[in-house]
């Protein structure tokens, strides 16, 4: 009995020295400023109606494929019926030879004519600048500004609102933030605060700035790996509210301890100022 409660105590030691890396990553592992229910999100399918445009031209062609062998043939016919006299004794494989070289003549007229009406526009858009292409590119160079043409996208959670702010470029911004995670986590490593106010409103620094206080010295905590999701989003006319959840690893790289991350920021930006930047608001652990 002696020897039981002797391990069980060193069993209780070893649980309460055991580091906690959790208590050393930017906020300490806990909830600060605002919150907000949130939830995933997923992309709208289109509708179908694209899809029944793109096999209708599949169709047609096969249709008017099949027409112009069947008027290869008739002309063909006509022509040997039409020469009759100087070509007695024709047969039907006659006809079909015949029906094809009409039919590859008419093709080749086509082809011709239709190179001589294709506009100088048509052209350039087969060169790359079509309205789609140019859509495209603008998309590309909107994702260095975080300005972009929207796409469909919806809540799985109907009392979590997703209607993104005009202009927002969701995937720019996550590409963003997952390297706003790791500046911001350097920062509270080696307790850079002025960094880190940068990043955060007035209100949601003191408390991070208090929170930091109780940790002496750098630390070591290193992002493993993390991932980014918008979980919700939501504007009026003075406020854009976005809300990321970060996932993935990190360790401390002194005590070799390894835990998840789950985090939720919250962040706000004012409309009404022009090139106001987006503050953390809220954070929850």
């Amino acid at each position: 009995m002696k020897r039981f409660f002797t391990v069980f105590a060193l069993i209780l030691t070893v649980s309460f020295m055991t580091p906690h890396a959790e208590a050393k990553k930017f906020g300490g592992g806990k909830s600060f400023g605002k919150s907000f229910k949130t939830a995933p999100v997923k992309k709208q399918q289109p509708q179908q109606t694209d899809t029944l445009k793109q096999q209708q031209p599949a169709k047609s062609s096969k249709k008017g494929l099949m027409g112009g062998l069947l008027g290869g043939l008739l002309a063909g016919g006509l022509l040997a019926a039409f020469f009759g006299g100087a070509f007695e004794g024709i047969q039907f494989m006659d006809i079909l030879i015949f029906g094809l070289i009409a039919f590859v003549i008419f093709k080749l007229f086509k082809t011709m004519r239709g190179a001589k009406r294709t506009p100088m526009g048509h052209r350039e858009a087969y060169a790359g600048n079509s309205p789609r292409q140019n859509q495209r590119r603008q998309a590309a160079e909107g994702m260095n500004s975080g300005f972009a043409q929207q796409e469909s996208y919806t809540s799985t959670d109907s009392d979590v609102p997703f209607n993104l702010p005009p202009g927002f470029n969701m995937n720019a911004f996550l590409n963003g933030a997952r390297d706003h995670y790791r500046i911001i986590q350097g920062a509270w490593n080696h307790n850079e605060l002025d960094k880190i106010r940068e990043y955060v409103s007035p209100a949601l620094f003191d408390d991070l700035a208090a929170e930091r206080a109780k940790l002496d010295g750098e630390q070591h905590t290193e992002v493993m790996y993390v991932d980014a999701e918008l979980v919700r989003a939501d504007y009026d006319a003075s406020t854009a509210q976005i809300s990321i959840k970060f996932s993935g690893r990190y360790k401390d790289r002194n005590e070799d301890v390894e835990e998840d991350i789950t985090d939720i920021w919250h962040l706000e930006r004012d409309l009404r100022a022009q090139n106001a930047p987006w503050l953390i608001v809220g954070i929850q652990a």
